[in-house]
């Protein structure tokens, strides 16, 4: 039985991977995921505010709206709540290369044209075998059309596509007015992988102390649907390879995942409530159903489900929206259903 897949040219012996989180942020726990199972692991992100939180000028990205970037700012950490910083994190690639034999994927958050290309370039130089762009940005200046927001992103992908040579997947967000056409245009600005989706932090109000504060909630399989649909929707219409994040808790979410077009799956929420040994034993419950419906590899089944492939494509449709309106039924008893 073939668990192997290919993502963005790094050969994987399987397709779960840990996600950027916690998990990642030291070799000791890197060194715990490799033995815990894993086939990959993306690092903990580097945000750019960590590293030149004295800089000068924002420099070019002041110019997407003032008042927005400010106030998509006070959605991070404070700097001094940071895990780690840019020496730290360049040496924490160099030495989980020499400590573990599975790929190590870093992770950058920039704010400025030159913090995307200079972190890159340096993360390369440490041995990364592939970097995600962790775009997180949040346009709340309603002067700040779509257009100027898509460009940023092309901008990003292009400028540290002509700095490094590694592999680059791009980490998205739900909220284009047109995904797919986003997709396609970033595979080909250059991205080898799409993650779908990055999960924007929305914060909370405390009542008592008339404050925003920040909540962090940890996924649940219900969040798969989104990524699984657009997944779906796009394999084989855009050339980039797909990882689907948030929302994979088991196995069913992992074979959802490849069936729909996903070379690989990202986990962290399960892994940080239920231990890593939760790697081997989805993987074990992988090979069973995979023996019980005759499935010799993973490749057999990546893409089988997606709207190119599926024997009715407009279930990925509106048409599907009504279907499932006029589904609903209630319960005898009263109840809802």
């Amino acid at each position: 039985m073939d668990l192997t897949t290919n993502y963005m040219g790094l050969m994987l012996k399987h397709p779960i991977v840990p996600s950027a989180s916690p998990l990642s942020q030291d070799v000791n726990k890197i060194r715990k995921l490799e033995d815990a199972g894993a086939s990959a692991v993306v690092l903990t992100s580097l945000f750019e505010e960590q590293i030149e939180q004295e800089s000068r000028a924002l420099d070019h990205y002041l110019s997407y709206g003032t008042h927005s970037f400010a106030e998509a700012l006070s959605y991070f950490p404070e700097p001094q709540d940071y895990q780690i910083g840019p020496e730290e994190y360049l040496k924490l690639i160099s030495e989980a290369k020499e400590a573990v034999d599975i790929p190590i994927i870093g992770s950058l958050n920039g704010i400025s044209p030159s913090g995307w290309t200079r972190y890159a370039h340096l993360i390369e130089q440490a041995g990364a075998d592939g970097l995600e762009l962790n775009i997180y940005y949040i346009p709340t200046d309603p002067n700040l059309s779509s257009a100027e927001v898509e460009k940023m992103y092309f901008d990003v992908l292009r400028n540290v596509r002509e700095t490094v040579d590694l592999p680059l997947a791009v980490k998205l967000s739900p909220y284009f007015s047109s995904t797919g056409n986003m997709a396609l245009r970033l595979a080909h600005s250059g991205a080898n992988a799409l993650v779908l989706f990055n999960r924007f932090y929305q914060p909370d109000f405390d009542l008592e102390e008339l404050e925003v504060t920040p909540q962090l909630q940890l996924s649940n399989s219900h969040e798969l649907r989104l990524p699984l649909h657009w997944v779906a929707i796009l394999h084989g219409r855009v050339p980039a390879d797909f990882a689907i994040t948030s929302g994979v808790h088991n196995h069913i979410d992992v074979l959802k995942s490849l069936m729909a077009g996903a070379k690989i799956t990202m986990m962290a929420s399960e892994l940080l409530k239920n231990g890593l040994g939760r790697i081997k034993e989805i993987l074990a419950d992988i090979r069973n159903w995979m023996e019980e419906n005759e499935y010799e590899s993973v490749a057999q089944m990546q893409g089988s489900m997606s709207q190119l492939n599926v024997a009715n494509p407009q279930a990925f449709e509106r048409a599907n929206y009504m279907k499932v309106l006029q589904s609903w039924r209630p319960d005898p008893t009263g109840r809802l259903k």
